[in-house]
């Protein structure tokens, strides 16, 4: 069983940065595959980044926020990180961050496969 608590979220200008934090409880969080999510009032939620368990080795984005966003882990901390940058109007959503067993199969860009789920922090960018 894994709780997470997102945080950071808040109201920034367009390009402007924002760095969200997700605390999760547990002694093995390094075992789980995390990721970012978003949603918009009327949408489904979508897949923003993702990081592979243990040491990270592997990010993967969704292709609207490449070169912007990096998703990043401490497992030391239990804590996944989404730092972003030069930040759009579009970018503005409840982010939620979310976990997986490390065997669990299928696409990562799946929300359905992921069984942990943080309460998410709303993000707003002003243009």
């Amino acid at each position: 069983q894994v709780q997470l608590v997102e945080s950071g979220g808040g109201l920034v200008q367009a390009g402007g940065s924002l760095r969200l934090s997700c605390a999760a409880s547990g002694r093995t969080f390094s075992r789980y595959r995390m990721g970012w999510f978003r949603q918009t009032p009327g949408k489904e939620r979508e897949f923003v980044a993702g990081i592979s368990p243990n040491g990270g080795s592997r990010t993967d984005y969704t292709s609207s926020v490449k070169g912007r966003f990096t998703i990043s882990r401490d497992n030391a901390k239990n804590t996944v990180y989404l730092q972003m940058n030069s930040l759009k109007p579009e970018d503005t959503a409840v982010y939620y961050c979310a976990a997986r067993d490390a065997v669990t199969s299928g696409s990562i860009e799946i929300a359905q496969k992921y069984a942990y789920w943080g309460q998410g922090t709303q993000v707003t960018v002003s243009s």
